[in-house]
């Protein structure tokens, strides 16, 4: 155990390697900064006081880190950074994988999983720590990067507009209506795949997959694909047929990943050569299919702890599979991760998305707030996180996620669609789900206007920015919810208890998947 008192933090910032860390300090702070494992799980600051538990519990594969979820004590992933009364920071960053730190009592402590590490220490003003720090990530993790430094793509997606109903025909009719407008890449999210795990079209796109890239082509823009390689589902023929290449736990038993398409999701071993060598092969159809941009999501199944193939640490694990892809698709595709852990992913990839899902409802009053569950879709659980990490747009794209026009099927007010387009400049990094078909000519003029816009774009504060002329200030959206108590929290309780159960969750999906048809209907 190596210690050191804040006044050892010599000049701006001090390099240390050590397997366990701790600084002791000099007074109490007043708030504490906690970064989240993977793109969805929350980051900000906070006060000192232990957060509840997010919920349901069959949840949390998907948005933290399963380690820590019952620590007290302010954590995160890989750093922290607490806040004197007099403004100033002091920050904790691991240089490498594997890393946890924590503030427990007077002391701000690190901790790496395996071996000794190289840990970033600084003190001073926020901005300035953060850019320092970011500075050396990139020198530990990314030195030899070839990632881009133009400017990202501008996309369109259709997730936040048809989500699983897309088929050939809708999309083709869509293609065509977007042909005018500004965006670089038409990307194609989920509902193509057979299923979860069976990455193969499916009868919805008779064509197949190289027409469809070629359709997209044809057009004049980039084709783009979602896949969420590193899981599948319990009636996959994947699982079915490898199931020796799933995670399990020191009992034997299947690692969870977590639950969505209404059914248990598993975690490939990215260690066993033959799922690698699977990995591989799928990069390269899919590039073989024509999409060059390439949107992996749900991936930090890749790095949940159980036995692996090979015995390494988790996280280094992670990162050699993303080196692995990264590969095999190509150096001239696109790469955006999602649903990927922060700092594995540091110099393998284009772009990460660094927030949970938006969506066309501000929040969710059951998830943010009864189960207080910051990690789940919503466009102020996403705003929040994504401040909190802006600082790593130093490093590669940042992608916030999209940004909304259309009024027909959202209930977002003007207010809040303007907080997306704003987070979009600051990030410089657009994409909508919009259609054509549910915009007004006013709505449409705005997308086009949004999509060919360069503003100049200035960070005056923690949550507050000049965008040409025009002061943006976030300070409203940041707000965690209060602990409930009373007949309050009971409810909360139930909900959360409810939520862990699987037929629950399907009787929900299927309600969604209703409103969904209707949507699609619309058309």
């Amino acid at each position: 155990m190596t210690t050191l008192k804040i006044s050892d933090v010599q000049t701006k910032f001090q390099i240390i390697k050590a397997k366990d860390l701790r600084i002791e300090l000099p007074s109490t702070p007043v708030k504490y900064y906690r970064h989240g494992w993977q793109s969805w799980s929350l980051a900000a600051w906070t006060d000192l006081t232990p957060l509840p538990v997010q919920r349901p519990a069959i949840f949390h594969p998907l948005h933290v880190n399963q380690d820590f979820v019952f620590d007290t004590n302010p954590n995160g992933s890989w750093l922290g950074a607490v806040e004197f009364e007099d403004g100033n920071i002091l920050l904790l960053g691991a240089l490498a994988t594997d890393a946890h730190v924590f503030l427990v009592e007077d002391q701000l402590s690190g901790q790496y999983d395996a071996d000794d590490g190289e840990w970033f220490i600084a003190f001073g003003q926020e901005n300035v720590v953060f850019a320092e720090y970011a500075g050396q990530l990139r020198n530990h993790l990314a030195p030899h990067s070839k990632i881009k430094k133009d400017a990202a793509p501008r996309v369109w997606c259709s997730w936040y507009s048809l989500y699983t109903t897309i088929d050939e025909i809708i999309l083709d009719k869509i293609f065509k209506d977007l042909a005018d407008l500004p965006f670089d890449v038409l990307q194609i999210d989920d509902g193509w795949q057979i299923n979860i795990g069976d990455w193969e079209v499916n009868k919805k796109f008779p064509s197949g997959m190289n027409a469809l890239a070629n359709k997209i082509k044809s057009t004049g823009h980039r084709a783009g694909l979602w896949l969420a390689p590193l899981i599948a589902t319990r009636s996959s023929r994947l699982f079915r047929e490898h199931a020796d290449w799933f995670l399990r736990d020191e009992r034997g038993r299947f690692v969870s990943a977590g639950f969505n398409w209404s059914e248990q999701l598993y975690a490939l071993d990215t260690t066993h050569p033959d799922a690698i060598s699977w990995l591989v092969a799928l990069m390269k159809q899919v590039r073989a299919w024509g999409f060059d941009y390439l949107k992996l999501d749900f991936l930090y199944a890749g790095a949940l702890r159980g036995k692996r193939y090979k015995d390494m640490p988790r996280e280094a694990a992670y990162r050699e599979c993303l080196r692995l892809m990264r590969e095999a698709m190509g150096e001239d595709a696109f790469f955006l991760t999602c649903g990927t852990l922060i700092l594995p992913a540091i110099g393998l990839c284009d772009a990460i998305r660094i927030g949970p899902d938006v969506s066309h409802d501000w929040e969710s009053y059951r998830n943010s707030q009864l189960l207080y569950n910051p990690s789940t879709p919503g466009a102020k659980n996403s705003i929040r996180t994504v401040l909190h990490r802006l600082w790593l747009g130093r490093l590669l794209h940042i992608d916030p996620d999209i940004a909304y026009f259309e009024s027909k099927e959202n209930s977002l007010t003007v207010e809040q669609k303007t907080y997306l387009r704003d987070m979009a400049y600051i990030c410089n990094f657009k994409a909508t789900s919009d259609l054509p078909q549910w915009m007004t000519r006013n709505e449409l003029d705005e997308l086009r206007s949004f999509l060919n816009a360069t503003p100049r774009v200035k960070q005056t504060g923690r949550y507050t920015f000049q965008i040409d002329d025009r002061t943006v200030d976030f300070t409203s959206v940041v707000s965690l919810p209060n602990t409930k108590t009373g007949l309050l929290g009971l409810w909360a309780a139930f909900l959360g208890w409810l939520g862990d159960r699987q037929f629950v969750l399907r009787f929900f999906t299927l309600l969604d998947n209703r409103a969904l048809k209707k949507r699609r209907a619309s058309l």
